[in-house]
């Protein structure tokens, strides 16, 4: 079967190494400028050729390259674990005053939690390269969706992500309830290491 991502699949893991670069050159600027990191862990995917053609089935999308790469845009994901939640807003700022993207779309579920307390900073970024695109273009523009968490939140989701895929769960409703407890309990931590380092950044 030929590939979901058809002649631009090469393409792919190129482009996505070029924007894990820029996120670990301000990674390294930051460092050297202020003694913090940026953030403490990136990891980065090429979402798996099943799964893009199982997400164009649940769209309603024919399983091509064009709905692959323009139409649900997160054919390349980038995930950064931050150590604070000011950390979280000093990338975004980075990301939107990039001239190498644009952001053409943003969620920010850390001041505005999903229901089941779920925490993060989407990004959908436009990223500029030299390679050509299912637009046409010579020098063409590809998708890649920006995750961005605290350790806290990274944690949490992960044992989110567990019991989303694993089935009959006994005593669900009382798991759900618990995560979303924790969830919150998490949040206020966050806030209150935000606070003390600040606390011992403005005692310099």
């Amino acid at each position: 079967m030929e590939s979901i991502y058809g002649e631009y699949k090469d393409y792919l893991p190129l482009i996505m190494e070029n924007i894990c670069k820029i996120f670990r050159e301000f990674n390294d600027r930051r460092y050297k400028e202020t003694g913090c990191k940026a953030y403490e862990h990136l990891s980065c995917r090429i979402k798996a050729e099943e799964s893009m053609r199982e997400k164009c089935r649940r769209k309603g999308l024919e399983e091509s390259p064009y709905s692959a790469l323009h139409e649900l845009k997160d054919a390349i994901g980038i995930r950064a674990v931050c150590g604070f939640v000011d950390d979280i807003y000093a990338l975004v700022d980075f990301i939107k005053y990039s001239d190498k993207c644009e952001v053409v779309k943003e969620k920010d579920y850390i001041k505005h939690a999903k229901s089941n307390g779920y925490r993060s900073y989407h990004m959908i970024i436009n990223f500029k390269t030299k390679f050509p695109d299912v637009d046409g273009n010579e020098n063409g523009n590809y998708f890649a969706e920006i995750q961005l968490r605290t350790i806290a939140m990274d944690s949490w989701a992960s044992l989110e992500h567990q019991m989303k895929y694993k089935k009959n769960i006994s005593n669900q409703e009382l798991i759900e309830s618990e995560l979303k407890r924790c969830a919150d309990e998490l949040a206020a931590c966050d806030i209150s290491m935000q606070t003390i380092r600040s606390l011992i950044r403005n005692g310099d």
